[in-house]
């Protein structure tokens, strides 16, 4: 079974910035298509950022492009989300996810098959 953990979550003031790494228990993390996703408290989960398996392409939601940047380090097998500017909006729980269907790097949840359990990214007024 493929682990995923999400780690640099935390407290941060507006415009401030946090990096989230997502490591990967799988030695082929090149299979793997990365996302993640964030849920704010009574609202369902959103897609936020996405990587395909080579990193030749990459999908952001609106409202963070030109904000966060996906990356991934295939020889550490680990997925990182740098994010800067923050606002209080950005506010939620922070989950990476793993696709093994194929390289694109999808926008639906559906399409992702592992999942880490979330990292709490706090940004106050």
């Amino acid at each position: 079974q493929v682990q995923l953990v999400e780690s640099g979550g935390g407290l941060v003031q507006a415009g401030g910035s946090l990096r989230l790494s997502c490591a990967v228990s799988e030695r082929t993390i090149s299979n793997y298509a990365m996302g993640w996703f964030r849920q704010a408290p009574g609202k369902e989960r959103e897609f936020v950022a996405a990587i395909s398996r080579s990193a030749e392409s990459t999908n952001y939601l609106d409202s963070v492009k030109g904000r966060f940047t996906i990356s991934r380090d295939n020889a550490k097998n680990t997925a990182y989300l740098q994010m800067n500017s923050l606002k209080p909006e950005d506010t939620a729980l922070y989950y990476c996810a793993a696709s093994l269907r194929g390289s694109y790097p999808y926008t639906t949840d559906a399409r992702y098959d592992y999942w880490g359990r979330g990292t709490q990214v706090t940004v106050s007024s």
